[in-house]
């Protein structure tokens, strides 16, 4: 179980015995660089929001596919660290 390799995980426990994982918890524990978060992570105008790591943020230029790649590196780091595979809720405004 993920709780004995990670105490501090969130979860909430489902009707059906199941857990719903935190998925901003996974993204902050794991950043680009060990030990660090995605959250305030910036790559060029494409980034994650200072105070929310399930949000990306476009902040001036970046053209969607950096966006798209960003979010990519994100899922990949969160799947390598915790086994977990996050699916993306796209919300363009």
């Amino acid at each position: 179980m993920l709780n004995a390799q990670f105490p501090g995980i969130v979860g909430y426990p489902l009707p059906n015995g199941n857990v719903k994982l935190a998925a901003g918890w996974l993204i902050e524990q794991c950043g680009p660089v060990t030990g660090t978060s995605w959250k305030g992570y910036r790559k060029g105008d494409a980034g994650c929001h200072e105070k929310q790591a399930l949000v990306l943020v476009n902040y001036g230029n970046a053209k969607g596919d950096e966006i798209y790649d960003l979010s990519e590196e994100i899922l990949k780091g969160v799947k390598e660290k915790f086994g977990v595979g996050l699916e993306r809720e796209v919300n363009i405004i």
